[in-house]
C-alpha cells in the first residue's frame, strides 16, 4: 500500500498535515531525520505510517510511560499489533515481549530508554527485523535540553547493532543548540535532514497579565471564553482548591495529578474528553498524548519554569484551527521567587551525595547490588523518615537520576498481569487434582487471548463478574496458582517507583559530573530568566517571541496576542520616531546595550511607543540582539 492508503485505511484522513509527508518520504529513504512538530502537530504519524509501508519492526523509544501505553492500546485498537517494554516489569514479561517482537507479527515495540541498554534486549535485538528506530521526545538526549535523561545518551550504541536502519528524532521544541546536540548525540548519518514546522499558530491568542488576583482573573477569564480549558498549577494541592472554587461558582472543574489513582486518572480525563467536565485544572501530568482539538483556553495559572514546557502546554488550545487563548497569569513576587529557585533546584554536591546514601539505605540495597531492579518508593514517606526537606529530596534524586544512577517514575502504574508458564498437559491434571483452581485458569484462558504466550493485562474485578466470587477469592485463587508454577500472577502496582540503572555504589567510588551539572544549573537560570523576560515584555509581539527564543524567525506579527492587540492603539508622529531612534542609537553607543538599561533611559517616552520603535527597528534589521542579550547597531 501507498503511504496514502496506510494514513486512509487506519487513521481516517486523506492528506497529511504540514511536514507529515516530507518527513515520511525522508525516512522512505534511509536518511535520518529531526522533525520539530508542535504539540498537536502529529509526530506519531511520522513513524507509524513509514513503519507499516516497510517491512519488519519499528523500535520507538519513549521516556513516558503513560504515553507508551496509550499509544500501544490506540495502536491495537486500530488493528495494529504492538508492544512494550518499560521500567517495573518482571524479568519473565519482559522476556516474553522480546520473544514475541522477534517471532510475532509486530508492527512496534514501544522501549523505555532505560531497557534499550539491558543485557536482556540486547541479547534478543540481533533476531528483530528493525527497519526504523523512532526517537520520541528526543530533546531529553541534550544535557542542555530542559528535561535531559542519562539513558537517551546510550540511544546511539543501538547502531552499532543495526547498521544502515534510519532513525526518526522527534520533539515539540528545541533550540538550535539542542538540535545540533541531538543529531550529534545520536551519530545522524551524512548530511542531516532537519524539518521544522512554523512556530506560527494564527488562530492562538497568547497573553500574559500582571494581576493583583489570580483568581478573579482566572474567572473572568473562563467567563468570557466559551468551550473546554485547562488550568496548569505547579502543586497537587493548589489543582483541588483551584478546581473547589471554580465549582463553588458553576464552573463544572475537576483536578488532576499524578498523585492519584490509575482509576481516578482514567476517570477525570475521560469526563473532560466527553465535555462532562469544562476545566481540568491540573499539574504538568496533564495532556501528554491526549487528542482534543477542541480546547479553547489554557491557562497558566502559576508561572512555568521554561519557554519550552510553557509553548508545549500553550499549544493544546485550539488544535481544531478555531479561535483559543493561552493565558499566562503572574505577579511580580512569584517571579522574583522563580529567579531565586536555581539553589533549591540544583542542591550542592555534599547533599547529593548524602542523598543517595539515604535512599540505598532506605532500600536496603547492599552496595554492589541492584542493578535493573525497581522498588516501590514513596518520596513523602522517605523524605520523613531521613528529616529532609521534600523539595531538598526531588531535586537531589532528579540530579541521581540525570547522572544515570536510577530512574524515578512518581505517576507509576502497572496493571495485574497473567502468564501461563506450565504445559497444555499439567494444565490437563489440574482438572482432577484441583477442580476450583481449574475452573479460575479456565476463565483466564476463556476472557485473555494469547495468555499462553504473553503476559496479559488482567482485571480482577472482571474476574470476580465471570466466577460469580469474591474479589479475595479470585486473588486467593490467582495467588494459589502462581505458586503451584501454573501462572505468573504480577498483582497491580501503583506505587511510584524507584528503578536502579546501576548496582549500588560503595562510599569512596561514589562520584558526579560537577562541570556538566554546573552547566545544567547555569541554563536554567538563562530559562527562568527567559521565562520572566516573556511576561514582561509588553509589546513584542507574542508569537515572534516563542519563535526568537527557539531561533526560527516568523515574518509577521500575529495581530492576536495581547501586546499587539495593544499597540495598534499606540500612535507615534514621525518626528517622535526620529527622536526615539536617535536616543537608542546615542545609548548604544555610549555602551548601555540590554533592553532593561534602555527602559531606564526612557523616562520622559511612553514605553510603549519606545517598544513600538524598537520593534520596527530590529524588524528593518538596523539593530539587532546578539547571543548574548546585548543590543547592537546593523547598517
Amino acid at each position: 500500500m501507498t503511504i496514502h492508503q496506510i494514513l486512509k485505511q487506519h487513521w481516517g484522513y486523506d492528506s497529511f498535515r504540514p511536514l507529515q509527508e516530507d518527513i515520511i518520504n525522508t525516512v522512505l529513504e534511509g536518511k535520518d531525520v529531526l522533525a520539530l512538530l508542535p504539540t498537536g502537530g502529529g509526530k506519531s504519524i511520522c513513524f507509524q505510517v513509514p513503519a507499516l509501508a516497510k517491512e519488519g519492526i519499528c523500535l520507538v523509544i519513549s521516556p513516558l510511560i503513560a504515553l507508551m501505553k496509550d499509544q500501544v492500546q490506540n495502536l491495537k485498537r486500530k488493528g495494529i499489533p504492538a508492544l512494550s517494554i518499560y521500567s517495573g516489569m518482571s524479568f519473565l514479561e519482559t522476556k516474553k515481549t522480546l520473544q514475541n517482537a522477534m517471532h510475532g507479527n509486530y508492527k512496534f515495540l514501544y522501549v523505555s530508554p532505560e531497557r534499550v541498554e539491558t543485557k536482556l534486549f540486547l541479547e534478543y535485538l540481533p533476531g528483530m527485523n528493525v527497519s526504523l528506530i523512532a526517537v520520541d521526545e528526543a530533546h531529553c538526549i541534550s544535557q542542555w535540553g530542559y528535561d535531559f535523561r542519562p539513558p537517551y545518551l546510550r540511544i546511539a550504541n543501538l547502531r552499532e547493532h543495526l547498521p544502515g536502519v534510519p532513525v526518526l528524532a522527534l520533539t515539540a521544541s528545541a533550540t538550535k543548540k539542542v538540535q545540533d546536540d541531538i543529531c550529534s548525540k545520536l551519530a545522524f548519518q551524512h548530511t542531516q535532514h532537519r524539518f521544522q514546522q512554523s512556530f506560527e499558530r494564527p488562530n492562538l491568542s497568547y497573553s500574559a497579565f500582571n494581576v493583583p488576583s489570580k483568581q478573579s482573573k482566572l474567572l473572568e477569564v473562563l467567563n468570557n471564553v466559551p468551550g473546554t480549558a485547562i488550568v496548569y498549577c505547579k502543586s497537587r494541592k493548589h489543582t483541588k482548591d483551584i478546581a473547589d472554587l471554580l465549582r463553588l461558582r458553576n464552573i463544572k472543574a475537576d483536578f488532576y495529578h499524578a498523585g492519584l489513582t490509575n482509576e481516578e486518572r482514567s476517570f477525570k480525563q475521560e469526563n473532560w474528553i466527553n465535555n462532562a467536565t469544562r476545566v481540568i485544572v491540573s499539574t504538568n501530568a496533564f495532556g501528554m498524548g491526549i487528542d482534543k482539538p477542541d480546547v479553547r483556553v489554557v491557562v497558566h495559572y502559576d508561572v512555568p519554569d521554561c519557554i519550552e514546557n510553557y509553548y508545549q502546554e500553550a499549544g493544546r488550545a485550539g488544535r481544531d484551527g478555531k479561535r483559543a487563548y493561552a493565558v499566562l497569569l503572574y505577579n511580580e513576587r512569584e517571579l522574583h521567587d522563580l529567579q531565586q529557585q536555581t539553589n533549591t533546584r540544583f542542591p550542592a554536591k555534599e547533599v547529593i551525595t548524602k542523598m543517595y546514601t539515604d535512599v540505598m539505605n532506605h532500600l536496603q540495597i547492599p552496595a554492589g547490588s541492584g542493578e535493573t531492579v525497581s522498588y516501590d518508593f514513596d518520596i513523602a514517606v522517605f523524605a520523613q523518615a531521613f528529616k529532609v526537606d521534600i523539595l531538598t529530596a526531588t531535586y537531589a534524586i532528579k540530579a541521581l537520576e540525570q547522572e544515570g544512577m536510577f530512574v524515578f517514575n512518581g505517576s507509576f502504574f502497572k496493571p495485574s498481569t497473567v502468564v501461563f508458564t506450565c504445559t497444555k498437559e499439567v494444565l490437563n491434571d489440574l482438572e482432577k487434582q484441583q477442580p476450583i483452581l481449574d475452573d479460575m485458569a479456565k476463565a483466564l484462558l476463556r476472557s485473555y487471548e494469547g495468555i499462553f504466550d504473553f503476559p496479559a493485562a488482567i482485571n480482577e474485578n472482571s474476574l470476580v463478574t465471570f466466577t460469580k466470587q469474591s474479589k479475595e477469592a479470585v486473588i486467593k485463587q490467582l495467588q494459589q496458582l502462581n505458586s503451584f508454577g501454573i501462572i505468573a500472577y504480577q498483582p497491580q502496582k501503583e506505587k511510584p517507583q524507584l528503578t536502579l540503572l546501576q548496582n549500588r555504589m560503595y562510599a569512596d567510588s561514589f562520584v558526579i559530573n560537577l562541570e556538566d551539572y554546573s552547566k545544567r544549573k547555569a541554563l536554567f537560570e538563562e530559562r527562568v530568566n527567559a521565562v520572566c523576560a516573556f511576561a514582561h515584555n509588553s509589546l513584542e509581539c507574542r508569537s515572534k517571541q516563542i519563535a526568537s527564543y527557539f531561533n526560527a524567525a516568523i515574518g509577521k506579527k500575529c495581530g492576536i496576542c495581547d501586546n499587539c492587540i495593544n499597540q495598534q492603539e499606540i500612535k507615534i508622529s514621525t518626528e517622535e520616531f526620529e527622536a526615539i531612534t536617535g536616543h537608542i542609537y546615542t545609548c548604544i553607543d555610549s555602551g548601555i546595550h540590554t533592553i532593561n538599561e534602555l527602559l531606564g533611559h526612557f523616562s520622559k517616552i511612553k514605553k510603549e511607543k519606545y517598544w513600538k520603535v524598537l520593534d520596527y527597528l530590529q524588524a528593518e534589521q538596523r539593530i539587532n540582539l546578539n547571543k548574548e542579550g546585548k543590543l547592537v547597531k546593523k547598517f
